[in-house]
């Protein structure tokens, strides 16, 4: 079950405003049902500064996958001195995990593809289903440069696997501007990005890439497919895409 109308009314109160300025508008229509998850990527730090410039109160969570860079951890913590803001954590299920790991060992995900995309399922997409529970707004940090995939997708879709609207503030904006913005508003951001990481998830699965590389070549190097998600983004195996027309 879709929701047109919700889609067709973010699409016509984004339309010709910057980014910082249609996200607080975009969220200004769902109070105290918006969430942004972060996982303190460049695109995502630039949202939450977004965020508290325009004091809009709403939920942010983040996924602690337990393999995650320390790197990433201390821009948390130096994120939340920042700003103030309080992000909720969401871990995988201790029982899902244990079994994980008991079945295929704590790097299986080397071994096949199916092994990869269980890891991601338990140690990611069912945290993530418990951060949505009750929302009706997902803000994420999707940009149209960062794959071939994500270059199809409309600024706000509808998706199907949570039940709620999902709106991409800087889908349109270009890795240029996004820097720009960063250094302008001295936004804290990881190091790692400053190294040839572009995307930055877990660290036995992230690499830096070679220049003029795709940012998603990065993750899950070892895998063939170049349409390269976690599971956080898809739906039955792909993208969900919606074009602007269909709004």
């Amino acid at each position: 079950m879709s929701s047109e109308p919700d889609i067709a009314r973010v699409h016509a109160i984004i339309r010709g405003k910057d980014w910082p300025t249609a996200l607080a508008a975009v969220c200004g229509q769902f109070p105290g049902a918006a969430v942004f998850s972060t996982s303190f990527g460049l695109e995502d730090q630039a949202i939450l500064h977004a965020l508290a410039q325009a004091g809009l109160a709403l939920r942010v969570v983040t996924l602690d996958t337990g393999r995650l860079f320390e790197e990433t951890h201390a821009l948390h913590a130096q994120t939340r001195k920042r700003y103030g803001i309080s992000i909720d954590v969401f871990f995988p299920e201790p029982a899902a995990l244990r079994r994980l790991i008991a079945e295929r060992g704590p790097n299986g995900f080397y071994d096949s593809l199916e092994n990869r995309r269980e890891c991601c399922r338990v140690r990611k997409v069912e945290p993530l289903t418990l951060a949505l529970a009750g929302a009706k707004l997902w803000i994420t940090g999707i940009r149209r440069e960062q794959s071939e995939e994500r270059a199809q997708l409309a600024p706000i879709e509808w998706d199907e696997q949570h039940g709620l609207l999902k709106y991409h503030p800087l889908l349109d904006v270009s890795e240029t501007e996004l820097r720009r913005f960063v250094t302008l508003h001295d936004v804290p951001y990881n190091p790692l990005h400053d190294k040839g990481y572009p995307s930055i998830g877990c660290a036995p699965c992230t690499r830096a890439v070679a220049p003029g590389e795709p940012a998603r070549r990065g993750r899950w190097w070892w895998e063939d497919d170049a349409k390269k998600e976690c599971g956080l983004h898809v739906q039955n195996g792909r993208l969900v895409r919606r074009k602007e027309s269909d709004s």
